[in-house]
């Protein structure tokens, strides 16, 4: 005979799971006494969405799906806004949530809470698990699911006396067999030969390469093709990284917080290759214009992203890995004509800016690019939202590592969590999070994780006093009405917190400062919280 709960285990163990990011709870206590006899790992987070947020990072930084454990009501609950945030950038996450007993179920007892109803509209399926005979077929789909197409998370909701009923034996399922499920990947072969003939007659292509190049594990076949074309490159906040920064294709960002090179060649191009990117408002503010200039070939892994933001002449649905090698296979000896790749290159240089120093202050933006160059080829940079993301997003130089960071949802608090689950994924790697005063206070908590964890994640934080993006808002679009984005008199001494969980620390007000700390930073086999006093008054871009 064998239990729910040890099912669950036995899942997890034959998807090749091992770790999972999780807090526990009376409804989930089945599932975590069956874990004790398990290689699976668990650890323990401060506070259950950033069981999420942990999971996302591990899973973009080893391209697996990430697992995430809650309780029932409150604890699932609390999971809604990472799960959110997860769907938005297209992150695959197995969230698992205990339930309250079967029978209960409705009757607004302790701790109950419709989670599969609440999350319905942030993920690609769920499951409200009604037998322990159905456990081993829901997570082999639910992995399935999260995995292909377009990948996502998967909720499982499961009532505690599912975990406890025992049956006579556990079968895995060799492979998932869902009706209505198939997602499209090779690609329509005359699309993509349509592409190939209006790329060969364009006069100023350009590619826009978003978060889904990356999840295909389509980067290096995309800047195989850039280079062999000649075609430059910009990308989508989730598109960071799919070329090195120095690299002479590759403009930057493109968006209303982009680089300006980014912009003006999107502005010019006749043929724009739209690659795994849905082009939101923060992309492109007038997707309209755009279509009216230029010829749109997009392709996507979600049939529903082809069009919804910009008019589309040539829609291609597939993975972006085979349809990209499809291009290179059809494209020939097309090179851009010299007069484009020329210009984009001139431009490049022209529009570049050094940013204006305060007196007394780090300058964010100087700083984060000499950080770049201090750190090791593979270093995985993870950003949280607000100002602090604009200055990495367009100063940080990629190399070989990766950028994260939520650019769908936009969670603050995002970072740290996220870069305890890429530590997990690559303890090898250096990791270092970049945040603001006041994301950081939304999960600060997580220095726990990390002492108890012994993860030497390094922490940066851009004080300014101030909710710095808003704040920004309000000077640019309300007349400089201030209204709660001061923290001035709120602010903690992060420096004695760090001290609290034996972090080491520093506080640095200038430049100089910054470097030399960011050096002792990079130097430790410990975590470090490394604090830069910025001026209010430094804009994003």
């Amino acid at each position: 005979m064998i239990s729910g709960a040890e099912i669950m285990v036995k899942c997890l163990e034959a998807e090749g799971v091992e770790i999972i990011f999780g807090y526990p709870g009376a409804a989930i206590c089945p599932f975590y006494d069956a874990l004790l006899n398990s290689s699976v790992k668990h650890i323990l987070v401060r506070q259950e969405q950033n069981s999420v947020h942990s999971a996302s990072g591990y899973a973009r930084s080893v391209s697996k799906p990430g697992v995430c454990v809650a309780t029932s009501g409150p604890g699932a609950t609390n999971m809604i806004t990472g799960i959110a945030t997860a769907y938005m950038d297209s992150i695959p996450i197995i969230a698992i949530t205990g339930q309250v007993r079967s029978d209960l179920i409705g009757r607004d007892v302790f701790q109950e809470a419709d989670i599969t109803g609440a999350c319905e509209p942030f993920v690609k399926h769920s499951y409200l698990v009604k037998k322990t005979e159905d456990l081993p077929r829901i997570f082999k789909e639910a992995f399935y699911i999260a995995t292909t197409g377009r990948p996502g998370p998967v909720l499982i909701d499961i009532p505690i006396d599912i975990q406890s009923n025992q049956i006579e034996a556990f079968v895995y399922p060799e492979k998932a067999e869902i009706v209505g499920y198939k997602p499209h990947t090779a690609g329509h072969n005359r699309q993509i030969e349509k592409a190939v003939e209006l790329i060969r007659n364009a006069s100023r292509p350009v590619i826009c390469a978003g978060g889904g190049v990356l999840t295909s594990g389509a980067k290096l076949k995309l800047v195989d093709f850039a280079m062999k074309t000649g075609i430059p490159v910009v990308s989508t906040m989730m598109g960071i990284g799919v070329m090195p920064t120095e690299n002479k294709l590759y403009l930057g960002m493109l968006g209303s917080h982009g680089k300006r090179v980014a912009n003006r060649a999107i502005h010019e191009a006749d043929v724009i290759l739209l690659c795994g990117a849905r082009v939101g408002d923060r992309a492109v503010a007038s997707p309209d214009q755009l279509s009216a200039r230029s010829k749109i070939i997009h392709i996507d892994i979600d049939p529903a992203e082809i069009g919804k933001n910009v008019a589309t002449d040539i829609p291609i649905v597939g993975d972006m890995k085979i349809v990209i090698e499809k291009l290179d296979d059809l494209i020939g000896d097309y090179h851009v004509p010299h007069l484009w790749a020329d210009t984009t290159e001139r431009w490049k240089k022209e529009l570049f800016r050094i940013p204006p120093q305060f007196e007394g202050c780090v300058e964010p933006r100087s700083f984060i690019a000499r950080l770049s160059e201090m750190l090791p080829n593979k270093s995985i940079l993870v950003a949280d939202v607000g100002q602090n993301q604009i200055w990495c997003a367009n100063n940080f130089r990629i190399k070989e590592g990766r950028f994260l960071t939520t650019g769908g949802m936009g969670t603050m608090g995002y970072s740290v969590p996220a870069a305890i689950g890429a530590k997990f994924a690559r303890p090898n790697r250096e990791v270092v999070v970049v945040c603001g005063d006041g994301s950081f206070q939304m999960s600060m908590n997580e220095l726990g994780t990390i002492a108890q964890n012994h993860l030497n994640v390094k922490i940066i934080i851009m004080r300014n006093d101030r909710l710095g993006m808003v704040r920004e808002l309000q000077k640019n679009l309300y007349h400089g009405n201030y209204s709660g984005v001061f923290l001035d008199e709120q602010t903690p001494d992060f420096m004695k917190i760090a001290d609290a969980y034996n972090i080491p620390s520093a506080y640095a007000t200038s430049n100089e400062e910054a470097e030399q700390y960011a050096q002792q930073m990079i130097q430790s086999d410990k975590p470090f919280l490394l604090v830069c006093h910025v001026s209010p008054d430094t804009p994003s871009i």
